[in-house]
């Protein structure tokens, strides 16, 4: 089965269809957030500083770094910001920007071998960005969408993913180098976006045999309980064969999706994980609190 291994200096990750559901932090981004834009651009990353320490700590084992902000030296941001955050966590990091320049800034400061993000099968997107890929022996998220625009039609994104995986090889670039995002939509304006991803999911698992994200939190835009909805998302698609998001990990609904799917996939074993994250700890006396709690709870009742 592919695996599309991103390292860092000294930690390697593997996104992979027998291995654990990799959460990509999306906190470090200053698209709507009008503060921490203000705050790059004058050079303070404090902020950037504590969401990078933040995510890890809640279970992002990977980080995307965007310094898309509008009129600013974005090539000289997202570079110090890459070199900051490698400097405070060994995670993974996705490189991300709609700036060539900008991808190339980050590629020269990283260090180990990122997730660029992103390629289109735009023809202009494909001769620019795959060279960087090339060059730089890194891998890349792979969004289907072409001149034509995103098409509502889930096979018509899937020959763009097959049209950029081709290509790809023309560059030297081997499939499992590449992440394919499918391109989540809105379920509150298509009502079959559910079914439509994980239709072209298992298309892409099975045929193109290559690995997939998303920005999961599109799937619920504009509808209410926002996370709960992301978490249940997510349990489904990783059922159908998704093997990374970039999505918040501080929501605990996301990360409780997530976790227990693993568990379903055979991917935590022994349910490890999940044990160490919910089981109640034992008093002094080695009674679990819980069972106190359950035990007062009964007597209350027959009371």
């Amino acid at each position: 089965m592919t695996d599309t291994v991103i390292s860092s200096a000294n930690r390697e990750v593997r996104i992979g269809f027998e291995q654990p559901f990799v959460i990509i932090g999306e906190r470090i981004n200053p698209t709507g957030r009008k503060i921490l834009a203000e705050e790059m651009k004058q050079g303070d990353y404090t902020r950037v500083e504590q969401d990078a320490l933040a995510q890890v700590a809640a279970g992002a084992r990977m980080l995307d770094v965007n310094a898309g902000i509008p009129l600013a030296d974005e090539p000289r941001i997202l570079a110090e910001c890459i070199r900051l955050v490698q400097s405070i966590t060994d995670v993974p990091l996705s490189i991300d920007s709609s700036i060539v320049a900008a991808l190339e800034a980050g590629l020269e400061a990283y260090q180990g071998k990122p997730l660029l993000n992103s390629v289109t099968g735009e023809e202009e997107r494909l001769e620019a960005v795959l060279p960087l890929v090339a060059k730089y022996k890194c891998a890349v998220v792979a969004i289907s969408n072409d001149e034509a625009g995103i098409s509502e039609n889930p096979d018509e994104r899937f020959e763009v993913a097959r049209k950029i995986v081709q290509r790809a090889a023309d560059h030297g670039v081997h499939y499992s180098d590449i992440v394919v995002d499918p391109l989540v939509m809105p379920v509150g304006a298509v009502n079959s976006a559910g079914r439509q991803v994980l239709h072209l999911v298992k298309r892409l698992r099975e045929e193109l045999k290559v690995n997939t994200t998303c920005g999961a939190s599109n799937f619920s835009f504009g509808i209410p309980n926002r996370k709960g909805m992301d978490g249940h998302f997510l349990s489904m698609i990783i059922g159908a064969g998704m093997t990374s998001a970039i999505t918040n990990p501080l929501h605990e609904d996301v990360m409780q999706g997530v976790m227990a799917a693993d568990v379903v996939m055979g991917h935590d074993r022994n349910c490890a994980r999940w044990l160490k994250k919910y089981r109640q700890p034992a008093d002094a006396s080695g009674t679990a609190a819980a069972g106190r709690a359950g035990r007062a709870g009964r007597r209350r009742r027959r009371a």
